[in-house]
């Protein structure tokens, strides 16, 4: 939810092998609606609105952290 937030955001779901497993574009500030990441995620990263799209980011992407393993 976003109860505390006040911009609207960009979340972009991540599962343990570093992969985007989806993103929820454009969430809407202060709403208590769940916003579900659609199966097992290790993490999410929270960015401002459109830059998911702004930057081509999409499901299937993959993040390099050391947080994530690879497979």
């Amino acid at each position: 939810w976003m109860r505390n937030t006040y911009i609207p955001l960009d979340m972009i779901f991540i599962r343990a092998d570093g992969h985007i497993a989806n993103i929820a574009e454009n969430t809407v500030p202060h709403s208590e609606a769940t916003i579900a990441s659609r199966g097992p995620v290790k993490g999410v990263l929270e960015v401002v609105a459109g830059t998911a799209r702004k930057l081509g980011i999409a499901p299937g992407d993959r993040v390099a952290h050391r947080i994530f393993r690879s497979r």
